[in-house]
């Protein structure tokens, strides 16, 4: 079995107890043994050990010592002011952590479409309820191993099979076909009979995390059969785009140059400014969804636990907002 690695000698004699650094910091500041012991609530004899310990152990003499009076000497007040100084910090740290137990750093992966287009608008909400968590984000389009990371969670779109993490569903995936008004009009695809046929025979746009979207959409509204007919020309195929992100996929069916199946909640902005236009109203349902995870051992951690309420609690309160329009 290996054992855990020990501090060597040297680390252990360049840190002190916070016991001797106590001791020192109140005699500097008070001037007397006795003032520092009533400061710290001990006896004047247990300062004078503490300090003479730290004396002991730092090799030098931080005090002048005259009959029942002490003052720093040289280097006791250089060592002095920096213990003071670390001393405040470790104070402040320690109020900081009573008065609010979910201050820390939270690093969270996010798909890139949903950070910037869901996650981001609403993250004010979040910081403002919780201003002592500071929160620092990456771009991951796929699953990783959390201990090769320092990442405390992720926003994952697929099932619930992260190793060794925990998964909370947080919403499905409703895709629906789009275009840009431009196409449509061109398309004639107002005037179709069969409007879902209609699309076989238009350049689609495709993403490399939904590389099957389109057949199962066209499954889905029995088309996938005309899928193998002549009018699935080489021309056609050539025609067809692929993407690795949805943001370019977006960008693209907003120039014209396909028909994409977007998630309809990071296409609002487009939808309403009318740079795209949902073709027909038959959305893409799938098995797989949005998923919070987190790494077993991270599932205590307060700015986590914290997170995962806010996100959950905004989902719910909009699916709410949505069922009563």
């Amino acid at each position: 079995m290996n054992s855990l690695p020990t501090e060597s000698p040297l680390s252990k004699k360049l840190l002190p107890s916070t016991s001797m650094l106590a001791a020192f910091d109140a005699a500097a500041r008070t001037g007397s043994f006795t003032a520092a012991a009533k400061d710290l609530a001990l006896t004047q004899g247990a300062i004078s050990r503490q300090v003479n310990a730290l004396e002991l152990q730092l090799s030098v003499n931080l005090f002048h010592r005259n009959k029942q009076n002490i003052s720093l000497t040289e280097v006791g007040k250089i060592y002095a002011k920096e213990v003071n100084s670390a001393l405040s910090h470790i104070r402040s740290a320690t109020l900081n952590i009573m008065t609010n137990p979910d201050t820390g750093i939270l690093n969270i992966s996010i798909l890139p479409m949903f950070g910037s287009r869901w996650l981001m608008p609403r993250l004010a909400d979040f910081l403002a309820k919780h201003p002592q968590i500071t929160i620092n984000t990456v771009s991951k389009l796929s699953q990783f191993d959390f201990s090769h990371e320092d990442i405390h969670c992720a926003i994952h779109f697929g099932k619930a099979d992260w190793s060794q993490a925990n998964c909370t569903f947080l919403m499905a995936e409703e895709s629906v076909p789009v275009c840009s008004p431009k196409l449509f009009e061109q398309a004639r695809l107002a005037k179709a009979d069969n409007i879902c046929a209609s699309l076989i025979n238009l350049p689609l746009l495709h993403i490399a995390t939904r590389p099957n979207a389109w057949p199962l959409w066209f499954d889905d509204h029995k088309v996938i059969s005309k899928t193998k007919s002549k009018t699935k020309s080489k021309t056609k195929v050539l025609q067809d785009m692929h993407f690795e992100q949805f943001s370019i996929a977006t960008n693209a069916a907003v120039a014209g140059l396909g028909v994409a199946l977007l998630p309809r909640f990071l296409i609002e902005s487009e939808l309403q400014r009318g740079e795209l236009q949902v073709i027909c109203n038959k959305p893409q349902l799938t098995d797989n969804g949005y998923y919070l995870v987190s790494p077993n051992d991270k599932l205590n951690y307060a700015p986590m636990l914290a997170f995962t309420r806010w996100l959950t609690q905004v989902i719910t309160s909009e699916k709410s907002s949505l069922s009563i329009k």
